[in-house]
């Protein structure tokens, strides 16, 4: 397999370790949803709904930039009160806002985990009803047969075409195609 562009994931520690083990060269994104969730775990309800917005502010910016000037905004309004919420950010900034650096057209699949969780919460439920798979065979049986259900439901991936720009090393600045990568072309002859 070759390494992938960019990973996204939660802050589970095991997943990060590995993926820099195996594949140093990917890029990190973190994903937005358990992130907000994790910063909502750090204050008080009352909280919440401006907190929302202001993390939406972050996420839903329209390029680094205004994504930077949101997070500083976030810092103001609850950095003195509720600093390890904000630290929840602030540490993971580059992390979080990785996606910025792809196709506009992508961003929507890369800032959060939740598509590929929606498919395995399935398979997740049902192992829980039957106390687990019996056996190894029978969970990826169970598996294979849930995922290929749900696979028919799936979105496909705005702009398909850009993909392939991606995985040549084509970068993108907000969005926007700016330097394609260069073909390798013999020297011509004398």
């Amino acid at each position: 397999m070759r390494a992938p562009v960019l990973a996204a994931g939660d802050g589970a520690l095991g997943f990060w370790s590995a993926l820099r083990e195996v594949f140093p060269e990917t890029r990190e994104q973190r994903c937005w949803f358990h992130k907000i969730a994790n910063v909502l775990a750090a204050l008080p309800k009352s909280a919440h709904p401006g907190a929302k917005k202001a993390l939406a502010q972050i996420w839903n910016a329209e390029d680094r930039r205004h994504a930077l000037d949101a997070v500083t905004t976030f810092k103001a309004l609850y950095g003195a009160k509720f600093p390890k919420a904000v630290a929840k950010i602030t540490d993971d900034v580059e992390e979080l806002l990785a996606f910025y650096d792809y196709p506009a057209e992508h961003w929507i699949h890369l800032r959060t985990t939740n598509p590929i969780e929606s498919t395995f919460a399935t398979v997740r439920h049902r192992t829980k009803v039957t106390k687990g798979p019996g056996s190894r065979a029978a969970g990826l049986a169970m598996a294979f047969k849930l995922i290929e259900a749900a696979q028919a439901r799936w979105r496909a991936v705005n702009a398909p075409h850009l993909v392939a720009l991606v995985r040549a090393g084509a970068r993108f600045e907000n969005g926007k195609l700016v330097e394609r990568p260069t073909e390798h072309t013999p020297p011509a002859a004398a």
